[in-house]
């Protein structure tokens, strides 16, 4: 599938760009030759209101580049040839045919493709009518080589950006392909946490539809357990799709934060203290935010759950708010624990991720950290971890109403 997205940004990328160089290059050649015809009949103007004279054919009127001559038909229907030496005046047949082939024309400018000659015909009411006519043949050959040099550069330029366009696809596509990844990882991963819950499931009602004898208190409690192991494996999965797809954000209002923080370890103190941890709280009064009380309430004990769960025994475990500057306001965690390594602090955040998978299970799904960064990331805050001397410590930092 990737390979495909990468081939059709490509093809793309080509389609408009040969679509952009057509028009570019079609306007060039374009403009140059209006500007060519321009500046060749201001010339056959000039010889028309200043003819040349024929005993001086190197006193030329400004401004003419182009070899041309004039050709005069008088009232009495003599015909006198003035100007360029390129062609053979003199000949009187040709002078007329040119005549004739300007009155068949019936248009008071134009091109002869048989002589090659642009002409002009200019009415002079004392000396009849006056018929210019310039040689195209080098403003022919100026637009052959320009065209010529216009598709080359087109064909070279194509080959370039071709070449380019390959890292640009592999740069455009890099983030599908990381969130295909992560994609797959995630099913990965939500198939490995629901696989053990349901073996548990199934061998205890094996075991209990295969043996009379044996109690069914022990197989009933292991199926309740993993069951509501399951369930809330399945609400956090939920959780988090409705926060990806949007469907989670609720309005945020004005809140108490330190009142909402006290409220959150309340219900902890209890389950530290049957941990023989202690809980010490270090709340500034008054930090108001603007946000979802649920969700920020979640946050924080999900924060909790994960210290009274990963603290070492007999620690303390601190909570801490206060005000930061610039509007900022600042919550942390920080229990007593075995040191996370830097290089993990990042990965903590991802979607059941573990540092240590072949510890025995204690109910989490690696999910709760996810939710918190999401959580936060909608609160326009930020979080993360710091680890060191024996304890870790989460931080959160969110805008305050001042």
């Amino acid at each position: 599938m990737l390979k495909k997205l990468r081939i059709k940004f490509i093809c793309i990328n080509m389609v408009f760009l040969m679509g952009m160089l057509c028009v570019i290059l079609g306007l060039i050649v374009h403009f140059t030759q209006s500007n060519l015809e321009a500046e060749s009949l201001r010339m056959m103007q000039t010889v028309a209101s200043r003819p040349f004279d024929p005993k001086r054919p190197d006193h030329l009127p400004e401004k003419i580049h182009l070899p041309c001559f004039a050709v005069r038909l008088t009232r009495e229907g003599e015909l006198a040839a003035e100007g360029g030496s390129y062609y053979d005046l003199s000949d009187r047949d040709f002078l007329e045919a040119l005549v004739e082939a300007v009155a068949a024309a019936g248009k008071p400018s134009g091109i002869l493709e048989e002589y090659g000659l642009r002409y002009l015909l200019v009415s002079a009411p004392q000396q009849s009518m006056c018929f210019v006519f310039a040689d195209i043949s080098s403003e022919r050959n100026t637009l052959t080589h320009l065209t010529r040099t216009c598709i080359l550069g087109s064909c070279l330029g194509f080959l370039a950006f071709l070449f380019l366009s390959f890292f640009l696809a592999r740069w455009a596509v890099r983030p599908v392909e990381r969130a295909w990844d992560q994609q797959r990882q995630f099913i990965a991963d939500a198939s490995h946490e629901l696989k053990t819950p349901l073996t548990v499931i199934i061998t205890n009602a094996e075991l209990l539809q295969g043996s009379e004898t044996v109690s069914a208190q022990q197989p009933a409690g292991n199926i309740l357990a993993v069951s509501r192991q399951m369930r809330g494996l399945v609400e956090n999965l939920l959780e988090l799709a409705r926060m990806d797809s949007g469907a989670a954000r609720r309005e945020h209002v004005p809140l108490d934060l330190s009142q909402l923080v006290s409220d959150a370890v309340l219900p902890f103190e209890a389950i530290f203290f049957e941990r023989g941890l202690a809980l010490t709280e270090r709340l500034e009064d008054g930090v108001t935010v603007r946000g979802d009380p649920a969700q920020l309430r979640q946050t924080a004990e999900i924060l909790l759950d994960n210290a009274q769960k990963y603290s070492a025994p007999g620690g303390t475990v601190t909570v801490s708010l206060e005000r930061r500057n610039r509007g900022r306001c600042l919550l942390s965690v920080s229990s007593p624990g075995q040191d996370i390594p830097q290089e993990e602090l990042g990965n903590i955040f991802k979607r059941f991720y573990r540092l240590d998978r072949a510890r025995s299970r204690d109910g989490s799904c690696g999910l709760g950290l996810s939710i918190a960064w999401t959580i936060v990331s909608e609160h326009h805050g930020r979080i993360w971890a710091e680890s060191g001397g024996g304890r870790n410590t989460f931080w959160i930092e969110l805008p305050a109403i001042v």
